[in-house]
This record gives C-alpha cells, sequence and structure tokens, in this order.
C-alpha cells in the first residue's frame, strides 16, 4: 500500500472519530396540546440535533392549532360550529383522520366515538362541573358516530344532527406522535423518542439497548405500575387519572362511555403496543371503556398489537401476545 492510500485511510479516521465526537443525546419538553411534549433524539451533530427538536415542536404546534377545541380558530372548533347546519370542506389531513376514527369506531362497536363531545364538552375538570342526568339524556342521541358523513370526493364533513360535536383528543396525540416520528425519519435520525402525554413511539433502540417506558400508577404520579422495554414501536396509555375530580368519593373522569355519557369503571389504566400511534391512541380510550374481558378480547384478534391493562381491584391482566 502506497503513502498516499495510507494517507487517505487515516484522514478518513480521522474525520470519523471526530464526528463521532460531537455525536450526542440532544432532548427538548414543552407544553403543548394541553400536554407534557419530550423528544430525545441521537444526532450525529448539533445543528442536526436542534432542527429535529425544532422540527418537533413545530409539528405538536401546527397540530394543536388544527385540531384543538379550546382554539376557537381551529379546523376542529370551525367544524362543531357548522357543519351540523351544511356540509363542510376540510383539510386532506383532518378528512383523514375523520375517517380513521370513523373506521376505528366500525372495530370497536363504537366503543370509541369522537361524538362523545356532544356530552363531554360540558364536562369542566378543573372546576369540578359535570352535566345534570336531564342534560345527559338529551344530548345522547348525537353521540354515534354515524352522525359524521364524509364525502370523499368532495372533501367535506355534515353531521346529520346538529347537536353533534366531535373531539380528537383520543386520537390527535398519537397522530402528531407518528408524524413527528416521520420528521425525524426523514431527517436521519436512527434512535429517537416522542412522547406527547400518554402516546410514546420509539426509532430503533436506545444505542444498543432497548427503550425502557414506564407505565404510570394510576394512584401514585411518583411510581410506575410496569415497565416495559421497547424498540422501533409504540406505547399509549389511557387512564382514569389524567383529567378528573371527586365528589362525594366518586371519580369523574374525562374517559365517558359513548352508551352512557359517563365515566367507565371496570379499569383504571390501559396500554396499548403497536406500530401505530394513532391506532394506540385510539385503541387504549377503546378497550378503557370496552372493560377488561371485552377489550382484551379484541386486542387478542388484532395482529401486532398488544395490552396492558390495570383493573378497578389494581390487577395487572396483558394480553396474549405478552405472555407467551
Amino acid at each position: 500500500m502506497n503513502i498516499r492510500a495510507i494517507n487517505s485511510i487515516l484522514l478518513f479516521l480521522i474525520l470519523a472519530f471526530s464526528a463521532s465526537l460531537k455525536a450526542e443525546w440532544y432532548s427538548d419538553s414543552a407544553g403543548i396540546m394541553g400536554t407534557n411534549i419530550y423528544v430525545e433524539v441521537w444526532a450525529e451533530t448539533p445543528v442536526q440535533g436542534q432542527l429535529a427538536l425544532k422540527a418537533v415542536m413545530a409539528e405538536m404546534e401546527r397540530i394543536n392549532q388544527l385540531m384543538s377545541p379550546y382554539i376557537e380558530t381551529s379546523e376542529l372548533s370551525l367544524i362543531n360550529a357548522s357543519a351540523g347546519k351544511q356540509a363542510m370542506v376540510i383539510s386532506d389531513e383532518m378528512f383523514e383522520l375523520l375517517d380513521k376514527s370513523i373506521k376505528i369506531s366500525d372495530l370497536t362497536k363504537g366503543a370509541f366515538d369522537i361524538t362523545f363531545a356532544s356530552v363531554g364538552y360540558l364536562y369542566n375538570y378543573k372546576e369540578n362541573k359535570r352535566p345534570d342526568e336531564a342534560t345527559i339524556a338529551s344530548l345522547l342521541d348525537a353521540v354515534n358516530y354515524k352522525h359524521i358523513v364524509l364525502d370523499k370526493e368532495n372533501k367535506t364533513v355534515f353531521f346529520t344532527n346538529e347537536k353533534v360535536k366531535i373531539d380528537l383528543g383520543g386520537i390527535a396525540k398519537g397522530h402528531a406522535v407518528d408524524n413527528s416520528i416521520s420528521l425525524l425519519e426523514r431527517m436521519g435520525i436512527l434512535h429517537g423518542l416522542v412522547t406527547a402525554g400518554g402516546d410514546t413511539r420509539l426509532i430503533g433502540d436506545r444505542r444498543g439497548k432497548p427503550w425502557i417506558v414506564g407505565i404510570r400508577d394510576p394512584r401514585n404520579k411518583e411510581k410506575q405500575a410496569v415497565v416495559m422495554p421497547l424498540q422501533n414501536s409504540a406505547m399509549s396509555t389511557s387512564g382514569d387519572y389524567e383529567r378528573y375530580f371527586e365528589e362525594d368519593g366518586k371519580r369523574y373522569h374525562h374517559i365517558l362511555s359513548p352508551k352512557t355519557g359517563k365515566s367507565t369503571y371496570d379499569v383504571q389504566s390501559v396500554s396499548i403496543i403497536g406500530p401505530s400511534s394513532t391506532f394506540n391512541d385510539a385503541l387504549s380510550t377503546a378497550v378503557f371503556v370496552m372493560g377488561l374481558r371485552e377489550g382484551l378480547g379484541m386486542i387478542n384478534r388484532i395482529d401486532g398489537y398488544d395490552a396492558v391493562v390495570m383493573d378497578n381491584q389494581r390487577k395487572m391482566h396483558y394480553s396474549n401476545g405478552l405472555q407467551q
């Protein structure tokens, strides 16, 4: 081997070593979409790392502005204001997410239903307020996803009942996480994590070891009920501790049964593990509403998805795929 070849090899090794010295973990967190957003990536350079973090936060805020029920100018708020009166043209992104929501409603026999908001908007968990029985009864006929009519050709949505309101709280954060992961992958990130509240998705492993994702104890925020070693996967958790208030010893939480318009109590926490945060997010709500037996039975029939459930006696239950 001549001197020039040796020098070329040495230069390559020096540059590779120098680059490896700059490669490290970068992370950031922010309050967006009513929850804590956390991002962690392994990047080859500071520029790549900072750009990746900023891209995720920007995407989270974009979706918040599009799908928040608390922002009057959001597309979701405009739909709730108009779609019960006439068909409304909506964005491709909103149309696709509504279409997914309806398909998941079909799959779960209505346990996941974004029209729960027709009653749900009257609950205020910060002010300990809930609708009375008569009000719930007067609005319950509006809680039915079949009231949502989508026109694929014209990209419109129409509600067949004027009292219908929709809320994407059970699927939008999962959608935002999936979008963020796609952004990171396009930027060349090979190891990373994005979390939005109870929704987490992972790129690769944690450089030679699995990511450790915890499932919170529903009655002790300082304690993990279970920790799961995961890689290249996603997990979403729904629990009765996220938004709630207590009155006369009873907990009123935000996961409502579409059949009753009231909180459900068969379980305290549901975590779904699978490749899609969007699907995980919706399924965790559905299983919570369906209850232990029916919910686990459904998950056992869906390839590629598993569940961890804590029942109302605080006993842990696992889908078949996690018991093999």
